[in-house]
C-alpha cells in the first residue's frame, strides 16, 4: 500500500509537470494547440500587421465531456476553419460557443467561419457595439458583467472588470482549473506596451488590480493575448507596466 500510494502521488506530480509545460498537441504553419490542464488549452494563431509585423496570438479553449467553448477566433476565417475541423475531427467535440475577448481583428477576424457552422458568439455589449462601428462581423449574444458558460462540466466565468487595452475587453476563467483567460489585457513578462489605439492607460493598473482581488485563492495559469503563459505575476507585471506605484505586493499567487 505505501508503495502503491506513492506511485499514485509520482503520477500526479509527473502530469502537473507535464502541463505546466504545455504540451503541444497541433502543429500546422497557421495554428498551434497547446495542452495547459487537463480541460484547458491555448491556440496560437498569427496576424500580419503594418506596426508590429506577424504577431503571434493567443486563445483559449476549454474542452470536456466532447464540448468545446472558443475564446478568441484567429484573425481570418481560413484559420477558424482550420481550429473548428480540429476540434470536431481530431478531438471529436461539438463547439458549444465562441467568446470574443474584445472588438480588434485579433479577436473576432475569423467570427464569420463560425457563424457559418450556426455555432452560437459571444461579447460584451460594449464588443458588439463597437465592433458594428468597425464594419466587423458582429457577435451575436451580449452581456454586461457576467456570463457563465459550460464546456461539458466544465463552467467558465466570462466577466467585465473594467477598462484597459480596450473599453470592452472582458475576462475568462475556469474555476475548477485556476485558468485565466486575460487577452490582450495582460501583458507576457518582459513584454512591451503594444497596441495602445484604444487603451485607456490610466485605468489599466485598477483594473489588474480587480481582477487579483477577485482571485485571491490562487490563480495556475494567466493566459496573456500574446507571448507565453504564466501565473499571476503577468497581472502584477502588467499592472506596473502601466503605472501601479503601489508598493505592497498582491498576494494572489500560484496554488
Amino acid at each position: 500500500m505505501k508503495y502503491q500510494a506513492l506511485f499514485v502521488l509520482f503520477l500526479g506530480f509527473s502530469s502537473t509537470v507535464a502541463f505546466s509545460q504545455n504540451k503541444e498537441i497541433y502543429h500546422s504553419d497557421d495554428l498551434i494547440v497547446e495542452q495547459l490542464s487537463p480541460s484547458t488549452f491555448r491556440h496560437i494563431t498569427y496576424l500580419q500587421t503594418n506596426d508590429f509585423g506577424k504577431v503571434a496570438c493567443n486563445g483559449m479553449l476549454v474542452i470536456n465531456n466532447k464540448e468545446a467553448l472558443v475564446f478568441d477566433t484567429p484573425s481570418y476565417d481560413s484559420v477558424s476553419i482550420e481550429l473548428i475541423q480540429f476540434l470536431e475531427e481530431k478531438m471529436d467535440c461539438k463547439i458549444a460557443g465562441v467568446v470574443v475577448n474584445h472588438f480588434h481583428i485579433d479577436c473576432l477576424g475569423g467570427l464569420k467561419a463560425f457563424h457559418d457552422r450556426k455555432i452560437p458568439s459571444y461579447a460584451n455589449h460594449l464588443t458588439i457595439e463597437l465592433a458594428a462601428q468597425e464594419g466587423y462581423e458582429i457577435p451575436e449574444v451580449g452581456f454586461d458583467s457576467l456570463l457563465v458558460l459550460k464546456a461539458g462540466t466544465i463552467k467558465v466565468q466570462n466577466f467585465y472588470a473594467g477598462p484597459a487595452h480596450t473599453r470592452d475587453n472582458i475576462y475568462s476563467y475556469v474555476p475548477a482549473e485556476k485558468v485565466l483567460f486575460g487577452g490582450c489585457s495582460v501583458k507576457s513578462m518582459n513584454a512591451g506596451k503594444g497596441n495602445l489605439a484604444d487603451a485607456d492607460i490610466n485605468s489599466w493598473p485598477s483594473t489588474m488590480q480587480i481582477i487579483l482581488d477577485r482571485h485571491k485563492d490562487g490563480l495556475d495559469i494567466v493566459i496573456p493575448g500574446h507571448g507565453k503563459t504564466g501565473g499571476p505575476e503577468l497581472l502584477n507585471y502588467t499592472a506596473k507596466m502601466f503605472g501601479n506605484k503601489k508598493k505592497k505586493k498582491v498576494v494572489a499567487g500560484r496554488s
